[in-house]
């Protein structure tokens, strides 16, 4: 192949320096010149943490709708009912949100070994699972004060 400077073909740039790729360690290869460099790998956060903390979030709210509707619809025939609708939707995302919380403190325990990715989101796992569970339980809780209401009136 003819170079336009007819020389030796031009250098590949070395990786960015972010801290991204730099080298763990080096591994000579038996026999040759050649090396197996072993990339750092920098962690990343766990997206079943975020998923559950997201879904935890919407189950609060959604819970707070089965009060308002709870409470609106109390003196009407309509109030247990689309509170029980929203109930259901609370409690499935509450419970959606603690199983994606513990399946995601199941990973990031599990990861960081020898050649495998680190997850980091313990936190955000955690902050996930209470809040499906405070969802769920505000839901039911809810749902039951518009029963008892409705049914008093």
């Amino acid at each position: 192949m003819h170079y336009p400077s007819g020389g030796p073909p031009p250098a590949v740039p070395p990786p960015p320096h972010d801290g991204a790729w730099s080298p763990a360690r080096v591994d000579p290869v038996a026999g040759t010149e050649y090396g197996l460099v072993h990339l750092r790998v920098v962690p990343a956060m766990s997206g079943q943490a975020t998923g559950s903390l997201i879904a935890g979030i919407a189950s609060i709210l959604v819970s707070m709708l089965v009060l308002c509707f709870g409470l609106v619809g109390a003196t009407e025939s309509w109030g247990a009912l689309v509170a029980g609708a929203f109930a259901l939707l609370a409690v499935l995302l509450g419970g959606g949100a603690v199983a994606a919380g513990m399946s995601a403190l199941r990973q990031i325990r599990g990861s960081g070994r020898e050649g495998r990715l680190r997850f980091t989101g313990r936190g955000v796992a955690v902050a996930g699972c209470s809040c499906g569970a405070v969802g769920a339980g505000i839901a039911l809780l809810s749902l039951a004060v518009s029963i008892v209401i409705g049914s008093t009136s």
